[in-house]
């Protein structure tokens, strides 16, 4: 007897206390929806998101929508049944004149929409693991030293990705091309700071990422170091460099520590250091949080001034934070 079956549906609730333009626009970001569409998820009624899987991951997507605060329900898929031989036609009496013909059947509900190579994140938020299948024949650019597993028909290329500005900005000048030959294969990847991953698939849009940021995206996407200016870069504490990305395909980035997505329309404060992601509507600045002497002694440094539309992914944790909380408890040579 073969393994039950089920549909996972988005019912268009919302989890108690969660914030329903947070929740559209998480959706919208991880399926490449359109806003409009993405608030059709919870016009209130079901909508099937996958369909025909096991137990175990139907019950792992309800937690993953749980998670991004909506409520998704599992349902079992009924067998089709025997089939019976078909009774002869018959001919519908004929409709009166004038008659309303009766209204067509109303249609299923059509999955979401996934553009882009199937993909699973697992360990998230705090040691986030991204699994990628990758058709045969395709190609995925991953961060040099950042694949974990992958399968053994997967062959890799290591090119130059960058050059002299990746390495100025601390990031290795290589990007290694994992292309899968004759037959698709699972590539696993783990980025070198613990925290979390997030995709989004680009379509003619453009992401700015922090230096340490990338981790792989599909064939399709540029991927380049864009120099911010000495001024912006000098004086926040950062790297001069950001990582633009553009193009159409997939692409993955990751944080030190939990990520959250941050819809601005017009001004939004960020500290340099919780910066992850930003798209290009957004205009930037390096600006003091107070006067001088808070600058120097309120524990609070520079912190950036977006202004425009879009959106910005920040991060939990700052790596200069942990390192100062760390450097009390370092080892002391002592000399003499």
């Amino acid at each position: 007897m073969s393994e039950p079956q089920y549909n996972v549906m988005l019912t268009g609730e919302l989890v108690p206390g969660a914030e329903r333009g947070r929740v559209v626009a998480l959706f919208g970001a991880k399926f490449g929806l359109q806003p409009a569409q993405a608030e059709g998820l919870f016009s209130g009624r079901p909508v099937v998101i996958k369909r025909g899987v096991d137990a175990a991951t139907a019950q792992r997507i309800v937690e993953q929508v749980r998670q991004m605060g909506a409520v998704a329900a599992a349902q079992a898929v009924e067998p089709p049944p025997p089939p019976v031989p078909a009774p002869a036609a018959a001919v519908p009496p004929p409709r009166p004149n004038g008659a309303t013909p009766p209204p067509p059947p109303v249609p299923r509900s059509a999955a979401v929409p996934q553009p882009g190579l199937p993909f699973r994140i697992e360990g998230e938020p705090d040691f986030a693991f991204l699994t990628v299948k990758v058709p045969a024949g395709e190609t995925l650019k991953v961060e040099a030293s950042a694949m974990a597993t992958m399968d053994t028909h997967i062959t890799m290329k290591t090119k130059l990705g960058g050059g002299l500005s990746r390495f100025v900005t601390g990031e290795s000048i290589f990007i290694n091309e994992f292309t899968a030959q004759n037959a698709p294969g699972e590539i696993g990847i783990a980025a070198g700071a613990p925290g979390d991953m997030r995709h989004i698939y680009l379509d003619g849009q453009i992401i700015y990422l922090q230096n340490s940021g990338y981790v792989a995206s599909t064939s399709g996407v540029a991927v380049e170091s864009k120099w911010q200016g000495l001024t912006k870069g000098f004086f926040s504490g950062e790297s001069l460099f950001l990582i633009r990305c553009s193009g159409k395909g997939d692409l993955w980035f990751s944080s030190y520590g939990g990520v959250i997505e941050v819809d601005v329309d017009g001004d939004y404060v960020v500290d340099t250091g919780n910066i992850v992601a930003f798209t290009d509507g957004l205009e930037y600045r390096i600006t003091k949080v107070g006067g001088y002497k808070s600058l120097f002694f309120s524990g609070e440094g520079l912190v950036c001034r977006f202004s425009g539309r879009g959106r910005v992914w920040i991060q939990t944790r700052k790596v200069g934070a942990f390192i100062a909380w760390t450097f009390p408890f370092r080892r002391v040579v002592k000399r003499g």
